[in-house]
Parts: structure tokens; C-alpha cells; sequence
């Protein structure tokens, strides 16, 4: 009688323990989305903008782990190496944020050599997530 009662109740424990670890649920959130909505300057057509000049820039963002930094990088392509790159951190307006209509103004030195450039606005979560959007983006010369 003492085994089965031994037996039952280690039974019962493995059972009760089985059923607490298979119920717990994954905290993770989903990654975040980016979708840039519009880039380039008031005064030259979407996708471009003339060195000195500032770059607008809109993007919908959705960040489930709230956001925690939003970095754009905008770099030269066809052999250049000039790179452009903007943080949006812990101080700025979009920190903590689920849902952000992001919308900046990102300053193109005069400086800036003329031609074909990638654009990435990568946003990462307070659980450490990131995603990416890219778009094409021209500098050309001020009118």
C-alpha cells in the first residue's frame, strides 16, 4: 500500500507540474512593422532631394514592445562611402510609443555628393526586436 500511495503521489506532482509549464504563455510580442510613407523635399519630387536641403521623411510605424530607438541611415551607393546617419533615441518623442506617424526633417549637408543613395529606417523594440524598411533616394543638385 505504502508504494502505491508513493507511486500516486509523485504521479499527481508530475501531472500538476506538466500542466503549470505547458500553460504559460509566450510573453515575446510581435516585431515591429515600418512602412515609409513619403521621402524626399518640398521642393524636388518624392524620392529626391537637393544637397542642403532638408530630407522629409514619413513612415507608419507599429511596435507591439514599444518602441525603444528609431535609427535612419541613408548611405551612398555605385561606390561611395558618405553615410548619413540619425538616431531617434530614449529622449526622443516617439520613446514608449506602440503606434507612431514618425515625420522628420533630416538635414542633407551642401556637402553631400550628388547620385543614387539607400535609405534604412530600422526600428527596434524594448525587447530588443528590429526591423527594417528600405527605399531608393536621390541627392541631386540645388535649384
Amino acid at each position: 500500500m505504502g508504494k502505491k500511495l508513493v507511486f500516486g503521489t509523485m504521479f499527481l506532482v508530475g501531472l500538476s507540474m506538466l500542466a503549470l509549464t505547458s500553460c504559460q504563455k509566450d510573453d515575446k510580442s510581435a516585431k515591429p512593422t515600418v512602412k515609409i510613407t513619403e521621402t524626399g523635399s518640398h521642393d524636388a519630387p518624392d524620392g529626391k532631394v537637393a544637397a542642403g536641403e532638408d530630407l522629409h521623411l514619413e513612415a507608419e510605424i507599429i511596435a507591439e514592445g514599444l518602441i525603444a530607438e528609431i535609427v535612419v541611415e541613408i548611405r551612398q551607393q555605385e561606390g561611395g562611402s558618405f553615410v548619413i546617419e540619425k538616431k531617434f533615441g530614449a529622449d526622443s518623442k516617439y520613446s514608449g510609443l506602440k503606434n507612431a506617424d514618425f515625420h522628420e526633417h533630416i538635414d542633407i549637408p551642401a556637402e553631400t555628393p550628388l547620385g543614387r543613395y539607400r535609405l534604412r529606417l530600422t526600428v527596434i523594440d524594448r525587447e530588443g526586436q528590429s526591423t527594417t524598411a528600405e527605399t531608393e533616394l536621390e541627392v541631386i543638385a540645388e535649384e
